[in-house]
């Protein structure tokens, strides 16, 4: 199969409308409310959405364009959570600036001259790592915070709303 980073990278930049679109209506009270004391509400999200964005996967796609020998710098989203006080952060200012950073990625990755999409980090436990490879996981990533985020407004919808969802249909 042939690789096309360049519908990736499409998908990223529309991805951008999606997650601002889900974003940008939440009501304020639904901006923390969890379907369980387990769960990520929305602040979280939106909080590891843009950690990731800057610290993670636009990091090491281009460090591993750059200079794939280069180690990456260790990630912990989960500690993240803790350590970058998600629950302290505003809402609406972290969506602005997920956004922004967003567009800066977006930005960057097309701004590329002939990168080599295979070049590829050796990462000491899961071994080759090749520049393609982080930039189709970021699009993963995307998808699995889409669905995380519908499935909070739903939730949140089920919750407050007291009527029954049955004639919607099924949520699998």
């Amino acid at each position: 199969m042939k690789k096309n980073p360049a519908y990736i990278i499409g998908q990223l930049k529309a991805n951008r409308a999606t997650f601002k679109s889900l974003i940008s209506d939440i009501p304020p009270k639904a901006v923390t409310w969890k379907p369980s004391k387990s769960k990520w509400c929305a602040l979280e999200v939106l909080c590891h959405l843009h950690d990731e964005e800057k610290d993670d996967f636009r990091m090491r796609v281009m460090n591993t364009l750059e200079d794939p020998a280069k180690p990456h710098p260790p990630v912990n989203p989960l500690a993240w959570v803790k350590e970058h006080k998600y629950m302290k952060q505003d809402f609406y200012e972290v969506a602005g600036m997920f956004l922004k950073e967003r567009t800066r990625s977006v930005r960057l990755l097309n701004e590329l001259k002939r990168p080599q999409w295979d070049n590829a980090y050796v990462h000491p436990k899961f071994g080759e790592m090749t520049a393609f490879f982080f930039l189709s996981n970021w699009l993963a990533h995307d998808y699995l915070h889409i669905k995380q985020l519908t499935r909070l407004k739903y939730d949140y919808l089920r919750a407050t709303s007291g009527q029954p969802l049955v004639y919607a249909g099924k949520w699998t």
